[in-house]
This record gives structure tokens, sequence and C-alpha cells, in this order.
């Protein structure tokens, strides 16, 4: 997985944000509840956390 940078939101704090423009990428582990009627994707970042993201703000890679 690719955090698509444009598509993120200002939900995260800006030092990883700051991680992410270094190395936007992950592995899928789980998903999250984050509403009624929305999940969440959690991924295992390159940049050493676990954080969950909304699926328009990341694109799947090969």
């Amino acid at each position: 997985m690719e955090v698509d940078l444009n598509n993120l939101k200002d939900r995260l704090p800006i030092n990883v944000i700051t991680k992410l423009k270094k190395d936007p990428h992950g592995k899928l582990v789980g998903y999250k509840m984050v509403d009624g009627n929305q999940f969440g994707l959690v991924v295992k970042l390159n940049i050493g956390i676990t954080q969950w993201f909304f699926e328009q703000e990341l694109t799947e890679i090969n």
C-alpha cells in the first residue's frame, strides 16, 4: 500500500506527515470501524508505525 499524500486529510500529526513524505509505503494489516457505515484500513508503515487510513487515502501498489 502507498499513502496518497494528495488525498490525505490533515487529521494526522505533522511529524507523521513529514515521515510519510519520505516513505509513504506500508503493508495492509487489518481493518478498523471508524463510524457506523465506514471503515478504515490499518497499515503497518515502513517508517515504523501502524496507522489507519480511509480507503481514498491509499493506493495499491504491486
